[in-house]
C-alpha cells in the first residue's frame, strides 16, 4: 500500500506539471477572443487594439473585426488614450478615434457610459466612409468657461461637424455645456453693476455645430449648460433631429435650443427643451422645416428669426409647427424681422399649439430691434401666408396675447386664425389684441376677439423684386 500512495503521489505531481503552460495557453486563447469579439450595449466589435497607439499594426493575430464581420466597428477613445476623468485634456485622442472612425465604413466612435471626457474647440471634419457615428454615452464638455478656454481656439465654436454626409450624432449621455461663467461676464445683457450691460469682447461659443453638411441624424442625447447657441445647423440640408432634451436656465443669455439657418429639409420631433433664449429659432434661407411634438419652456418660444439685419435679404418658407407645447414662456409662436431688410417669409402654419402662462402667445413683429436707436425703413421682409390654428391656453397679461405690427409700407398678407382660444393664466381677460398694416381673416371666433385684422389684400402691395427669394 505505500508503494501504491507513493505511485500515486508521483503521478499527481506530473499531472500538475503538465496542466501549467495548458492553463497559460487557455489563457492566450481567451485574451484573443475577447479582444476580437467583445461587445457593447449595442453588440458590436471594438476595432481599436487596447494597448496600442492607433497608428501602430496591433500586435494580436486575431482578424480586424472592420474586415471579418457585418457588424460595424468600434473606436473606443479611451483605445486612442482618452482618460475620461473630467479634467484631463482628451482631444488628442478623440481626434485620433475621429480619424479611425472616419476612414471604416459604418465606424462608430464612442465615448464610454463610465467616464467624463474634456475636449478643447475640435473641428470634426468629412468627408467620411458612410455609415458614421459619433455615439455619447458618456459625459462630454468643453472646458470650464472662458479662463480655461485656450487662448489658439475659437471662443465663437466647440464641437464643429464639417462637410459631411449621413452622420449620425447620438447616445444616451450628456454634452454638458459648462456656460455658467460665459452668461456671466460683464457684457452679457444685465451682468454688469447694478443690472447693467457693460461694453466688451463678448464672444461665446455655440456648443455644437453643423456647417456645410447634409443626411444628418441628432437624436436621444442630453445637451445642457450651453455658453450661447446649443446646436445649430448651417448651410446643411436633409436634417433629422429627434428625442432631444435641451437644458439651461431660464436667465441664460443668448443660449436658443436648437437654431437652423440656409439650412433645407429639416424634422425636429419628439423633443423638450428649456432655456433662456428661443426654444428653435429659425434663420434665413430656410425651408421644409417641419417640428412636431415639441415641448418648450421657459424661454423665448418657437421663431421664425430674426430676419433681415444690416438691411439684408431673408427668405424663409415652407415651414410647420404641429403638436407643441409652449410654458412660462416670454413668447409663444414668433415672426420677427428688422426694418430695412429684403425677401419673404411665406406658407408658416401653427397647428395645435398649447400655451400655458405666456406673455405673447402669437406675434409677428416687424419692428425687431435690440435697442431704442432703430429707425423706421421703407423696404421690409414681406410676412404672408400665415396660418394659426387650434391655438390654445393661457397667457400672461402683461402683454397682449395676440400681436401683429407689420411694416408701414409692406403689410402682412394672408394671415388666417382659426379655433384660437387664449385666457389669462392670473387676472381679467385683455380683449385687445394689437394689429398694425395686417391682413387676414378670421375663420372661427377668436378669444380674444382680433377685430383689427383688416380684411381683403392692401391697395398699395405691388410686385416688388424685393420681395423674391
Amino acid at each position: 500500500m505505500a508503494i501504491l500512495r507513493a505511485l500515486f503521489s508521483i503521478w499527481m505531481m506530473v499531472t500538475l506539471l503538465s496542466l501549467g503552460p495548458r492553463s497559460s495557453l487557455g489563457r492566450s486563447h481567451f485574451h484573443k477572443k475577447q479582444k476580437s469579439t467583445p461587445k457593447n450595449k449595442g453588440g458590436h466589435g471594438i476595432a481599436a487594439p487596447v494597448n496600442a497607439p492607433p497608428d501602430s499594426p496591433s500586435t494580436s493575430t486575431t482578424p480586424d473585426p472592420c474586415n471579418s464581420s457585418s457588424d460595424p466597428c468600434i473606436f473606443d477613445v479611451r483605445s486612442f488614450g482618452a482618460v475620461g476623468d473630467g479634467s484631463a485634456d482628451d482631444t488628442k485622442a478623440f481626434r485620433s478615434a475621429w480619424k479611425a472612425a472616419c476612414s471604416a465604413e459604418s465606424g462608430i466612435l464612442l465615448v464610454p457610459s463610465d467616464g467624463v471626457f474634456m475636449i478643447t474647440s475640435t473641428i470634426f471634419t468629412g468627408p467620411c466612409q458612410p455609415g458614421l457615428v459619433f455615439q455619447v454615452d458618456g459625459v462630454l464638455m468643453p472646458p470650464d468657461g472662458p479662463d480655461l478656454w485656450p487662448q489658439s481656439d475659437s471662443k465663437l465654436q466647440w464641437l464643429v461637424f464639417y462637410r459631411l454626409d449621413g452622420m449620425t450624432l447620438r447616445g444616451g449621455g450628456t454634452i454638458e455645456g459648462n456656460g455658467e461663467d460665459w452668461w456671466n461676464l460683464p457684457c452679457k445683457p444685465h451682468r454688469g453693476p447694478n443690472g447693467s450691460t457693460l461694453p466688451g469682447p463678448c464672444s461665446s461659443p455655440a456648443l455644437i455645430r453643423f456647417f456645410m453638411s447634409c443626411n444628418l441624424i441628432v437624436r436621444d442625447l442630453r445637451i445642457e449648460n450651453s455658453p450661447q447657441f446649443h446646436i445649430k445647423f448651417d448651410g446643411c440640408e436633409g436634417v433629422h433631429i429627434e428625442g432631444l432634451t435641451i437644458n439651461s436656465p431660464a436667465l441664460s443669455p443668448n443660449t436658443d435650443g436648437i437654431h437652423v439657418e440656409n439650412t433645407k429639409s429639416v424634422a425636429i420631433y419628439n423633443s423638450m427643451i428649456s432655456n433662456g433664449d428661443d426654444c428653435i429659432s429659425i434663420g434665413p434661407g430656410c425651408s421644409d422645416v417641419d417640428i412636431e411634438n415639441i415641448t418648450c419652456g421657459p424661454g423665448h418660444g418657437i421663431s421664425i428669426g430674426s430676419l433681415g439685419i444690416h438691411n439684408s435679404q431673408a427668405c424663409v418658407s415652407n415651414v410647420a409647427v404641429r403638436n407643441a407645447v409652449i410654458r412660462h414662456s416670454d413668447n409663444g409662436v414668433r415672426i420677427k424681422t428688422w426694418q430695412g431688410g429684403t425677401g419673404s417669409v411665406s406658407s408658416i402654419s401653427f397647428d395645435m399649439v398649447y400655451m400655458e402662462n405666456v406673455k405673447n402667445c402669437i406675434i409677428i413683429d416687424q419692428y425687431y430691434c435690440l435697442d431704442k436707436k432703430c429707425r423706421n425703413e421703407t423696404s421690409a421682409v414681406y410676412v404672408f401666408d400665415v396660418l394659426y390654428t387650434n391655438i390654445k391656453g393661457t397667457y400672461d397679461v402683461r402683454s397682449a396675447p395676440i400681436h401683429f405690427a407689420c411694416s408701414d409700407t409692406v403689410p402682412c398678407t394672408n394671415i388666417t386664425m382659426s379655433e384660437v382660444e387664449l385666457l389669462p393664466y392670473e387676472g381679467e381677460l385683455v380683449d385687445d389684441p394689437f394689429c398694425w398694416n395686417a391682413y387676414g381673416v378670421t375663420q372661427t371666433l377668436t378669444i380674444p376677439p382680433i377685430s383689427c385684422l383688416q380684411d381683403g389684400q392692401p391697395q398699395n402691395l405691388q410686385d416688388n423684386p424685393n420681395y423674391n427669394c
